[in-house]
């Protein structure tokens, strides 16, 4: 894994969030991937489990899809070992479509890829980012 082709990679998680599209998720993960939502979740295991879990048809609980307009995201690698990537981001919400942003969270992903470019196994950290009085 290098720079590139991590970036690459998180560039096309955001647009299959975007997208929604199944063959758009399943494409970022191999057959056996284990994902998790938060650090001390039980994974998702296997693509197949992923692509339901993020269109919110698993049995999991995990996500669901978030109407468009309503969020971004952007996401860097930091740190890349091998196959380990350590990515930071930022990602946004909206309450309406393009309304004002409601809530933002810091990001950073822990990641194992394969030798062909398909995340292996996937641990997400957020946090919320405290409101400021104006």
């Amino acid at each position: 894994m290098d720079h590139v082709t991590a970036q690459r990679w998180l560039d096309d998680y955001v647009a299959a969030w975007i997208s929604c599209d199944p063959g758009d998720i399943g494409a970022l993960f191999n057959d056996e991937v284990v994902y998790r939502y938060h650090p001390h979740d039980e994974p998702v295991v296997g693509k197949v489990a992923v692509v339901a879990s993020w269109l919110g048809d698993g049995a999991d609980g995990g996500s669901s899809p978030d109407e468009p307009g309503t969020f971004e995201a952007q996401y860097h690698p930091v740190a890349i070992d091998g196959e380990v990537v350590v990515a930071r981001g930022v990602s946004s919400y909206r309450d309406t479509p393009y309304g004002p942003v409601v809530r933002v969270y810091d990001n950073c992903f822990l990641m194992r890829f394969d030798g062909a470019g398909r995340c292996a196994d996937f641990t997400e950290f957020y946090t919320l980012r405290p409101t400021t009085a104006e």
